[in-house]
């Protein structure tokens, strides 16, 4: 699909969003932990990548509950997925394996299914955000690995927007529909599975975060177990910090896709 590249964000000053991913019961007490960091910082509202079913787990009503105060305060919930367990078919090459199986450690649940099993998924995750009667806008899939399956089967739904490692994307709406509005921004997000890759994320980062900072638009990517290294979470929380000493509106990723639309809609 063809893409309109965006190179600001309008109606404000430069934005930043920071969005936690893998909220799930299994990861609710490091989410409130982190979250509590960073309403140090200052308050702003989140974007919560939920899983409904995350690796297999029922979600409990504390979940929900706490889920519903943290919308009735401001934050977006999106959709990341229905388990986060790629469960599709084996990788087909070396560079499929180290995708799914290096990179991101069998959670690429969307990277190899076929469209009607992506579509499954996808309503079930609808179904699941309708019965609670909570506002959906967006699907970001785990580790953002969306296959030609997924992909085909995303455009049908009605999803305001997705995000790759590297852009937002604005999804068309309906038949005939304007075509997919991106706006560029790499993600900082650190990865805590071993040392040496903790290790490597914290300068890795602070480059990204000097790179990205001419960027209309800044995007920070936490995950729950950054709580558990004081290194890591500092240096996330140092960096987001700055971006906001800068002057940047922090924003949900459905707030900056709506401004998005809308200039579309005007031009």
């Amino acid at each position: 699909m063809n893409a309109i590249a965006a190179t600001r964000i309008p109606h404000g000053r430069a934005a930043m969003s920071v969005t936690l991913h893998d909220v799930a019961p299994a990861t609710q007490a490091r989410c409130e932990r982190l979250i509590a960091r960073l309403e140090r910082i200052a308050p702003m509202a989140l974007t919560l990548l939920v899983v409904p079913c995350y690796h297999g787990q029922s979600s409990s009503a504390a979940f929900d509950d706490w889920l519903d105060t943290r919308l009735q305060g401001g934050d977006e919930l999106a959709l990341h997925g229905w388990t986060h367990r790629d469960d599709g078919l084996p990788p087909r090459s070396w560079i499929d394996h180290a995708r799914r199986r290096w990179y991101t450690d069998g959670e690429g649940e969307f990277a190899a299914l076929d469209a009607a099993d992506a579509t499954r998924r996808l309503n079930a995750g609808r179904r699941w955000f309708a019965r609670r009667r909570w506002p959906l806008r967006g699907f970001i899939a785990p580790a953002w690995l969306l296959g030609d399956g997924a992909w085909h089967a995303l455009q049908r739904q009605a999803f305001d927007y997705t995000c790759t490692r590297t852009a937002l994307l604005v999804l068309p709406r309906g038949a005939g529909a304007a075509p997919v509005r991106t706006l560029a921004a790499r993600s900082i997000v650190y990865s805590t599975r071993a040392a040496w890759r903790r290790a490597l994320s914290l300068p890795w980062n602070q480059l990204v975060a000097r790179a990205e900072s001419s960027r209309p638009w800044m995007r920070f990517e936490l995950h729950p177990s950054d709580v558990d290294h004081d290194a890591v979470c500092n240096s996330a929380l140092g960096l987001i910090d700055r971006a906001l000493a800068q002057g940047r509106e922090p924003l949900t990723l459905a707030k900056v896709a709506a401004r998005l639309r809308a200039a579309s809609a005007v031009n």
